[in-house]
């Protein structure tokens, strides 16, 4: 089941990168993200545990991973 709150995404360039698939899934505090196969797997049953801490936006390129936030009209968090 998809979250209810919470939506991320990773841009198809990236999300068979085995190395950001580690280091994304080291950074989540709530295991968001599995590397699995060389490729990044999103733990769907886990979005809605997000903290909104950003440590996956700082770990990835710019534009690479999308927090999105469902309940503000699909507002998105931006790597600053």
């Amino acid at each position: 089941m998809p979250g209810l709150f919470i939506d991320v995404q990773v841009d198809e360039s990236v999300r068979g990168d085995a190395e950001l698939a580690k280091k994304l899934e080291e950074v989540c505090p709530v295991d968001i993200y599995k590397a699995t196969a060389g490729a990044i797997e999103i733990v769907e049953r886990q979005l809605d545990e997000c903290v909104l801490c950003e440590l996956c936006l700082e770990a990835a390129p710019a534009g690479a991973v999308r927090v999105i936030k469902l309940y503000d009209d699909g507002a998105a968090l931006e790597r600053r």
